[in-house]
């Protein structure tokens, strides 16, 4: 079993930056790509970014594309999201979720393992 935890969160002006951070509890080989989600208020959750554990591996949704960044410290269990330009239609919670395989995937049903979320607000 792998836990996950989100921090970061919190209120910025539309063009400031965050930055995320989600630590999981042991890295084990089981866990070899970690992704971003969120889910805005009346909005299905939706996919942000992944990395593989080795960092080697990035993907990211369009909308954020150029504006956010993963990044990986396996030494430290933790992968980042760097966010810049935010938006308020950034605005959600953002969960961090592990999968098991070493791969970059966007669907929701490929990750094993979910933190509990961090809010991040964006003020226009």
């Amino acid at each position: 079993q792998v836990q996950l935890v989100e921090s970061g969160g919190g209120l910025v002006q539309a063009g400031g930056s965050l930055r995320l951070s989600c630590t999981a509890s042991r890295r084990t080989f089981s866990t070899f790509a970690v992704g971003w989600f969120r889910q805005g208020p009346g909005k299905e959750r939706e996919f942000v970014a992944t990395i593989t554990w080795d960092g080697r591996n990035t993907y990211y949704a369009v909308s954020v594309k150029g504006r956010f960044t993963i990044s990986t410290d396996s030494a430290k269990n933790t992968v980042y999201l760097q966010m810049n330009d935010l938006k308020p239609e950034d605005a959600a919670v953002y969960y961090c979720a592990a999968d098991r395989y070493y791969r970059t995937s966007d669907r929701e049903d490929d990750y094993d393992y979910w933190g509990q979320g961090t809010q991040v607000t964006v003020s226009s």
